[in-house]
């Protein structure tokens, strides 16, 4: 029997972002397993099969130089993009299949520091490049990024590196959605305020991550509350008489508009009989009127902080993972349970509040409060692999394989099935 390619690798992704703060695309790890040569032209086949017209676009990032050389060689022209890091450009075979790879029509993105971009021969076998910024761009220090925005008016008016890299580029064909016009992406920020100003002011491709930490600190003099478009999104599904189904989809895309629907279904106030342990079931006893008037009362002082989308966004995707990733066969009712427990894992983040503080306040079962808090119980496996998944570190996801007897092909299966069902996101009309 074949082996299969996705047994011979370890993937993680990245979400990358758009100007919008939405999602542009994906960055995909791709690591050999040791003492495996992984079928790379078998992993391209699976990825044009498996991705559909309206997926994200996906950058490959092989992380051994032995799985970039056989993707270069391998890969197509309309091949998902493919990263090439610099210093392994000095490398004269990969230089040379480098160049070939361009010939043939793929889509190559450079990816290193910013003060060491490629010369001006190698600059247009690229469609864009990945940057890291200096130390001192990164830090979050105000002052320091006061300096970044008043050198980047400078340097607009002057010639850098990087526009030598524009100016050698050949056009490039259109592209899809990871690349706007005229910009690089970048990655490592950990400030929210240089990270607005690589989308605003250099009018980013993308940024491959996203600081969370200074997000959330900027967010921490204000309540946290639920996303607008979501509520007006889930206002609409109810004067359109949609299913329930369609209301707990759309309700399980906001962390806090799910807790707070929880929070209510379970007050004094209302009276419902019992505890409303799932939002189906706050739902099927609520009634439309009833969340209609609700969500009103919620659409008023709504979030409209374009920053804290990619925060949604990200925990929205550890939730799907978590569910996907629990055991096959369980009910569906405890298949939603895992998916709530994912997204509400990160409620002390959002809240600013311990998380067995928030979540004794909502009526999660054991199992859903011992994962979350402790990491502990059957459902702890699934969540602790969905956030592995979020890393481009291959030991924690390797780790859990060997403690939880996850096989490594279901795993990568599920990682890429989830992947290929999220859509760009457009930014919301005005």
């Amino acid at each position: 029997m074949v082996q299969s390619v996705l047994s011979s690798l370890t993937l993680g992704y990245r979400p990358l972002w758009n100007q919008a703060r939405r999602l542009a695309g994906v960055q995909l790890y791709l690591h050999e397993e040791p003492g495996v040569q992984a079928d790379v032209a078998h992993l391209l086949r699976i990825l044009r099969e498996t991705w559909g017209t309206q997926s994200p676009p996906v950058l490959l990032s092989p992380q051994s130089r032995q799985v970039l050389c056989a993707l270069l060689e391998n890969a197509s022209k309309g091949s998902p993009w493919i990263e090439v890091r610099g210093d392994w450009l000095q490398d004269s075979a990969i230089y040379d299949l480098v160049r070939q790879a361009h010939a043939r029509g793929l889509m190559l993105v450079w990816r290193g520091p910013l003060s060491d971009v490629p010369d001006a021969q190698a600059a247009h076998w690229f469609a864009s490049s990945l940057l890291h910024l200096p130390p001192e761009g990164a830090s979050g220090m105000q002052n320091q990024t006061a300096l970044a925005l008043q050198q980047a008016a400078q340097a607009a008016q002057a010639p850098t590196k990087l526009q030598a890299l524009k100016q050698a580029a050949r056009p490039a064909p259109t592209l899809p959605p990871l690349q706007l016009l005229g910009g690089q992406m970048y990655e490592g920020l950990d400030s929210l305020a240089l990270t607005d100003l690589c989308l605003d002011s250099f009018h980013a491709g993308a940024i491959a991550g996203w600081p969370v930490a200074d997000t959330l600190h900027a967010q921490r003099h204000h309540a946290a509350l639920p996303s607008r478009d979501t509520v007006l999104a889930l206002m609409r599904a109810v004067d359109a008489e949609q299913s329930i189904e369609a209301f707990e989809q759309i309700l399980g895309e906001d962390p806090i508009l799910a807790y707070r629907f929880m929070l209510y279904t379970n007050s004094a106030a209302l009276g419902l009989r019992g505890n409303v342990d799932s939002l189906r079931r706050g739902l099927v006893m609520l009634g439309y009127g009833t969340l209609q008037r609700w969500l009103s009362d919620q659409l008023p002082h709504a979030c409209t902080e374009p920053s804290l989308v990619p925060v949604r966004t990200a925990i929205r995707l550890r939730a799907s993972l978590t569910e996907r990733l629990i055991e096959a066969g369980i009910s569906h009712d405890l298949q939603r349970e895992v998916y709530l427990l994912g997204l509400l894992s990160q409620l002390d983040q959002l809240l600013g509040e311990p998380l067995p503080t928030a979540l004794r306040r909502i009526p999660v079962s054991e199992r859903v409060f011992d994962a979350a808090v402790t990491r502990t119980g059957p459902y702890a496996p699934a969540l602790l692999m969905a956030i592995a998944l979020e890393s481009d570190d291959p030991a924690p996801i390797r780790q859990l394989r060997e403690e939880h007897a996850f096989e490594i092909e279901d795993v990568n299966r599920i990682l890429l099935r989830m992947l290929s069902e999220l859509q760009v996101q457009p930014a919301p009309a005005a």
